[in-house]
Parts: structure tokens; sequence; C-alpha cells
């Protein structure tokens, strides 16, 4: 357990979903022995916590649009009131929010501003608002770990229609890199993971077919996401930030895809 996230404090965004990756992460910390904090848009997040504490885990949830500045400031509040710190976050938020409609977003040459602002706000500025309100105390204690739950999407590869989540992703490697430069003399440590094809219950059809096609043959699944966000937040990655980890089952490496 020393080696893990023993004796710390993880805080996971967007962990509403049973079968999402930041679920999945929340349950591998808490296994290393980390106390959790999961949020969500919705109050399902407390069937999550629920299924947490079943296993002997120290789970909490809240609820919050971390989209929105001010109340992301909030949830913060009350996780710090809860746990007292945060020592690990993983920015897992983006791309679905419950409640709202699944848009797909148009050619760029189509793209308007709202749809635009919509995917920057989702994927990108959440995991603004988010480390904004927990860095500075990460680098005063002179630990801590945060994992972005980035893409291959934006960062290594791309495809129609995505300009806005393209460059959201991209924006979240960036922004891991400068905070790495900014946390490591001090402590901090700051990574990414690149998931490509995972099989999670929001994976379309279409994606789990693409799935088929990596070296793998298959789709990934949020656990084996999960297992490397743990290491990332762990002990046994001391010597490791600045860097984004590509987790797609080899699908990138390949120039001939489908045969």
């Amino acid at each position: 357990m020393t080696a893990g996230a023993g004796d710390r404090v993880a805080l996971v965004t967007g962990a509403g979903s049973a079968t999402g990756i930041g679920f999945a992460c929340a349950q591998v910390l808490a296994r290393e022995g980390a106390a959790v904090a999961v949020c969500s848009t919705t109050d399902r997040i407390q069937e999550r916590v629920a299924e947490l504490t079943a296993t002997g885990a120290q789970a909490a949830g809240f609820v919050g649009d971390l989209t929105d500045r001010p109340k992301t400031r909030t949830l913060i509040d009350q996780v710090l009131r809860r746990f007292g710190r945060v020592d690990i976050l993983v920015n897992n938020a983006g791309m679905v929010t419950v409640g709202e409609p699944d848009q797909d977003d148009p050619a760029f040459a189509e793209l308007d501003d709202d749809a635009w602002d919509r995917a920057i706000a989702m994927n990108l500025t959440t995991a603004y608002n988010v480390t904004r309100a927990v860095f500075p105390d990460m680098l005063e204690r002179g630990w801590g770990r945060v994992v972005m739950v980035s893409s291959v999407t934006g960062p290594v590869v791309t495809a129609p229609a995505t300009a806005g989540y393209s460059a959201a992703k991209a924006g979240m490697d960036g922004l891991m890199r400068a905070l790495s430069l900014e946390g490591g003399p001090r402590g901090v440590l700051v990574n990414s993971v690149a998931p490509g094809w995972i099989a999670s219950g929001s994976q379309l059809p279409e994606e789990a077919t693409a799935g088929i096609h990596t070296p793998l043959g298959r789709s990934g699944t949020p656990l084996e996401i999960a297992e490397v966000v743990g290491f990332l937040a762990s002990d046994r990655a001391s010597y490791l930030t600045g860097q984004s980890l590509v987790v797609d089952g080899g699908n990138t490496i390949q120039e001939i895809k489908g045969s």
C-alpha cells in the first residue's frame, strides 16, 4: 500500500456512470488505499459512493457543474471540509453530461460559436477550474498528483467534425505540460492518460467496430485506463511528469487500419 495511494485523498471528476472511466479510476484508487471524493452533474453519484463504501472504501460524493467556476469552487470547498485536502486529482469530466442532449458537432465551416464554447467548456475549462482550485495547496504541501484523462483525439489523431473536442483535449495536454514544469520542483507531478477506443457505457456502435480493428482486436476497458491512472497517482511514478501515456491497444501506430 505504501507504493500506491494509501493515506491519500483523491478527487475524481466525471465519475457518475457505473460503466465509465471516472468510476473505474475511483475504484482503483480506493483499492490502493486512498479516500475518494467523486463528483458528477447529478445525484446518481451517490449510487457510486454506495458501491465504493460497500467495499470498505472511505468515499463521499459531490454534485456540481464544473464548467461554472463559482460552483466549482463551492464543490472544492465541500470536498475540503469533508477530507481536509486533495492529494490526487483525476480530471476525467467532459464529453457527455447527463441531462443534456448528445450533440454531434458539424464540420468546422458550419460550426457555431455555442457548440465550440460548449466543447471547450466541458473538456478543457472543467479541468482548469478544478485544477486551479486545488493546485496551489498541493504546491504548498509539497506533494501532489494531477492526472488528466485526455484522449488520442486531438493530441495524437483526429476525426471529422471534432474540432472543438480535439482542440480541448489537445489543450488539456498543453495545460498538463505547463503545470508539470511549475509543479515538479515542488513535488507535484502532472501527467495525462490518452485513451483510444474504450468500451464504456457511452461507446457508440461505430466506435465498438473501430475497436475491433486495433492490433489487440478489441476496445479497451475503463479498468485498463484506470490502472494506468492509478500508477500515475502513486509513488511508483515518482520520476514521471509532463508525459501523455497513450492507452489505445496500439491503434495509433497503424498506417493501415480495417484489414
